[in-house]
């Protein structure tokens, strides 16, 4: 019998930034589990001190190249919040349609390309696609019609620059849906297609009793408003995140742990947006979702790529209403008088809840940023996962039971470079 055993993978693809896993495994029993992340801090939000505000959507859109639309629908309501401003009708309708377009993009990109492989067993989408062409070429047909809507909206896909505080430089006319309209429909038809396919992936017993934590709407999915609740008990509006949520130093990562104060780790996320909102879902979400053998609350962090895929699906959904029921605003952005104040909001990012809060002077300048993205919100649980998947998998040869610890990390889609190319996994067994 070997005692002691090492198992290093310096470079885990498909996830974004750089990172590592350390298992410590001794006496057959789990001693340790440590998600490092050693990419060096970004000062996004030292970038923005003494900024005027109408540069933070374009300055925070670059902090991510998969969700820059997150980035700035944070900072837009953040620094609305300050101002006192309010953007509804048309102008709030257009904003859900560019959020659709990313979490379309961003989900597929993840779901096809980045997870599948794991589920059967493919080191990348490339292998995969020798033997699934179809599902790969579906997946890429489905990422292109989420950026096709970002950039109508946007104005271009990557770090889209048609977002402003108020509201668009720009807004679209109405006849500029017609052509999009139809590629949605299809791309609605195909989305129903590959929820179905992923639902017959083979997935581990392996549920936990998270707290979710997700923007509740009392009358839609949320995507840029809503209280942040749980489902144990918290509900809260933005401006009261830092009084209840803490980020704490850890030794072995340069990216910072946010946890719930007095109850330590929780999930955002789509397993906690679905299970937290599922009465929200349109029908046809809620229908397929069923059929894809879900119940209304997920707790198995394995069929995330499910509820993914069910988001998919209502994102096109949502975006298929909001352009039948679309008027040109008569002014593409509401006016702003900027005042000193604080501003906070939470928007719905492909990951989970996004945290933004500034501090304004009477000119509009930035005095103070902070941002929480999703992963960092992820890190404390998905070591928690691991503690508890690695003793069910412990008699599993070496290369398998890296295959499953890179699974259950990528199971969160982490945007390491967000939160400060992942993962570098170390076992040790004594």
């Amino acid at each position: 019998m070997i005692n002691s055993r090492t198992i290093k993978v310096d470079y885990l693809a498909r996830v974004e930034g750089e990172g590592a896993l350390y298992v410590h495994i001794k006496d057959g029993q789990v001693a340790d589990v440590k998600l490092k992340i050693f990419e060096p801090p970004r000062f996004f939000e030292a970038f923005l001190r003494g900024r005027g505000f109408a540069e933070v959507p374009d300055i925070t859109a670059r902090i991510c190249g998969i969700c820059p639309i997150a980035y700035q629908m944070s900072a837009v309501h953040a620094l609305e919040d300050a101002f006192g401003v309010k953007v509804d009708g048309q102008l709030r309708a257009l904003r859900r349609l560019v959020y659709c377009g990313e979490w379309v993009a961003s989900h597929s990109l993840h779901i096809l390309m980045l997870h599948a492989p794991d589920f059967l067993g493919y080191e990348d989408a490339i292998r995969m696609a020798k033997d699934h062409p179809e599902v790969v070429q579906r997946g890429l047909r489905l990422k292109k019609t989420g950026n096709e809507i970002m950039s109508l909206i946007g104005g271009r896909e990557v770090h889209p620059i048609n977002v402003r505080v108020g509201g668009f430089y720009k807004v679209p006319a109405k006849n500029q849906f017609v052509e999009i309209r139809e590629r949605i429909k299809r791309a609605r038809d195909e989305a129903l297609e590959n929820l179905r396919w992923v639902s017959t992936l083979p997935f581990p017993e392996f549920e936990q009793d998270y707290e979710f934590v997700a923007l509740r709407h009392p009358e839609e999915y949320p995507f840029n408003e809503g209280r942040l609740v749980s489902n144990k008990g918290l509900d809260i509006s933005a401006r009261a995140f830092d009084e209840n949520f803490a980020e704490e130093h850890v030794s072995h990562s340069n990216a910072l742990h946010c946890v719930l104060k007095g109850r330590g780790a929780y999930l955002v996320g789509p397993a906690a947006r679905y299970s937290i909102n599922f009465d929200k879902l349109s029908p046809l979400a809620q229908e397929a979702a069923r059929e894809a053998g879900l119940s209304e609350v997920c707790r198995n962090p394995f069929q995330s790529i499910i509820v993914r895929s069910v988001e998919v699906l209502y994102a096109f959904d949502e975006a298929l209403r909001i352009i039948n029921n679309y008027e040109p605003p008569e002014q593409p952005a509401v006016k702003i008088e900027p005042k000193a104040a604080t501003g906070y909001a939470c928007t719905e990012a492909p990951r989970g809840t996004l945290y933004h809060c500034y501090r304004v002077d009477e000119r509009g300048l930035i005095i103070d940023a902070r941002i929480i993205p999703p992963t960092s919100q992820n890190q404390k649980t998905i070591e928690n996962d691991l503690w508890q998947l690695v003793p069910q998998q412990i008699d599993l040869p070496e290369t398998e039971l890296t295959w499953r610890c890179e699974q259950a990390v990528r199971n969160y889609d982490p945007c390491i470079s967000c939160a400060t190319h992942f993962l570098r996994l170390d076992i040790e067994r004594d």
